[in-house]
């Protein structure tokens, strides 16, 4: 079978190369899919891609003219690709259902410590010789209240770590984990309740029409002023506008987060010396009290092995059988 990866990066094309291909030939290409790249994909019978791709209904209709039959994600989520035409199309659409869970939660608590204690501001103080700790005042973890939004794999690795600080914890999911609730004492409940009594508030649910927008300005009045705001999810699951807001207002104290929902535009690339014309995005990365981190909570050298292992064994599964068991329904 003959595989184009789209959106390769220094960062996992290594992992790639390592990983057993078969009979698979692999050609990379560090372009994005969209409608203008559709065509790349001319001849090959599987295509590979990665968050910052486009498989909207007109694009699958190109890929599909042009060979295509097989698309590989190289992530959880499957958001950027109309599932409901691949499948009017006949084209099998497989993602990585796990890779490595703690490096999204890992992250999501880095940028919760960061922001608590000030490490940013602290660092920028010292290297201008301000060695004052006047502003860098931030509070234990032990002994407050952790609201988690999705306890899947990621948002439950998320929760044993906060449950080894000594936090109480409250979540939020259709799905109740009971062997994580024996594992942690955390106590289910609603949305509202959530946003009402947690002094941190972490998102780790994935971006369906459910979760769009969920956190909106209704939302954040209903927060304790001065909560940490952590979203390591979906750029899209937080409405931009609102959130800005509500740090102008000071109902969030902070926001670390991991995606943005223009971040297509932006993140993956080099901009430097190039002006970003996304005016909410310049406004939200100029808040002293917001940490923005590019898409990078997955990079770590587990999850970037087993995302390129996962993808191998994807495409040999077609080409050996035509099946795969982590085809998306």
């Amino acid at each position: 079978m003959k595989i184009l990866m789209y959106s390769i990066y220094a960062f996992d094309k290594p992992f790639i190369e390592n990983a057993t291909h078969g009979k698979l030939e692999i050609e990379y290409t560090n372009q994005a899919l969209n409608e203008d790249t559709a065509k790349l994909a001319e001849g090959f019978e599987g295509i590979s891609l990665f968050t910052p791709d486009n498989a909207s209904d007109s694009v699958l209709e190109k890929l599909y003219f042009y060979g295509v039959r097989y698309i590989a994600l190289r992530s959880v989520g499957y958001d950027y690709v109309d599932l409901k035409k691949a499948r009017a199309l006949g084209i099998k659409v497989a993602n990585v259902p796990t890779y490595s869970p703690y490096s999204v939660a890992e992250h999501a608590v880095t940028l919760l410590m960061a922001l608590n204690r000030k490490i940013i501001l602290g660092q920028k103080l010292m290297q201008m010789g301000d060695y004052r700790l006047d502003h860098l005042v931030g509070f234990d973890l032990h002994g407050k209240t952790v609201g988690i939004i999705g306890t899947g794999k990621i948002g439950a690795a998320f929760a044993k770590i906060m449950h080894g600080f000594g936090c109480q914890i409250l979540a939020c999911d259709p799905q109740e984990n009971e062997e994580l609730i024996q594992q942690t004492n955390l106590s289910y409940t609603t949305l509202e309740d959530v946003c009402k009594n947690s002094d941190v508030i972490s998102v780790h649910c994935p971006l369906n029409p459910e979760t769009k927008y969920m956190f909106n300005k209704s939302n954040f009045m209903l927060m304790k002023k001065g909560v940490i705001f952590i979203n390591t999810a979906r750029g899209t699951i937080v409405n931009t506008e609102d959130l800005i807001d509500a740090l102008k207002m000071g109902n969030i104290g902070a926001a670390g987060l991991d995606v943005y929902e223009k971040e297509k535009t932006i993140f993956f690339g080099n901009h430097i010396n190039k002006k970003l014309e996304d005016h909410l995005y310049t406004i939200l990365r100029s808040f002293p009290n917001v940490l923005i981190t590019g898409h990078q909570g997955f990079l770590t050298k587990e999850a970037l092995e087993r995302i390129a292992q996962t993808t191998i064994v994807n495409f040999n599964a077609w080409a050996y059988n035509g099946l795969s068991k982590n085809e998306l329904k």
